[in-house]
């Protein structure tokens, strides 16, 4: 009987039924599987330091002190299977706004309710107010999200892509 209840609570860690599971749409946790894999660089189903050092050695960072991964790893109450890794995500997204919140920000700059802003006025508050732009960010933002020909940004795509990480599909 033993082994059968270890094999079920084995399954709701690594399946759907797992409470961090719900936290996430399908796609976005094929994602974060798609990462996952990437990182784990000896594919034992576990990050390590050495995954983190391999990982970061192939992205150019090559001179990662032992300390630093160290307290990367220290980040997990234990070995960061994929579950680990998807609570953790879970847990640092749990902070942002929700995308109702964002667009509401938003919708104060755009009194005629539009959905868009002026390019213009958009950059001159990033790059003059609280934490400001610098004009790399800005090149990005614009790369990013491209005015229209009129020079409006659609900012509830921008809210979209911030709280669930991709464009919507029209």
């Amino acid at each position: 009987m033993a082994p059968k209840k270890a094999k079920r609570r084995q399954q709701q860690g690594e399946g759907g039924s797992s409470n961090v599971f719900s936290m996430f749409e399908q796609s976005q946790i094929q994602e974060y599987k798609e990462a996952f894999t990437i990182i784990d660089q000896n594919r034992d189903g576990i990050i390590s330091k050495d995954d983190l050092r391999d990982v970061l050695a192939t992205m150019g960072q090559l001179n990662v002190k032992n300390e630093e991964l160290e307290a990367m790893v220290k980040e997990a109450s234990g070995p960061i299977n994929f579950t680990v890794f998807l609570t953790m995500f879970g847990e640092k997204l749990k902070g942002a706004d929700p995308e109702d919140v964002i667009v509401s920000a938003f919708k104060v700059l755009d009194p005629e309710g539009t959905g868009a802003i002026k390019k213009e006025f958009l950059e001159e508050l990033l790059t003059t107010q609280c934490d400001r732009f610098t004009a790399e960010e800005m090149t990005n933002l614009w790369a990013a999200f491209p005015p229209d020909v009129a020079g409006n940004v659609d900012y509830k795509n921008i809210c979209y892509v911030i709280t669930h990480g991709e464009e919507k599909e029209e």
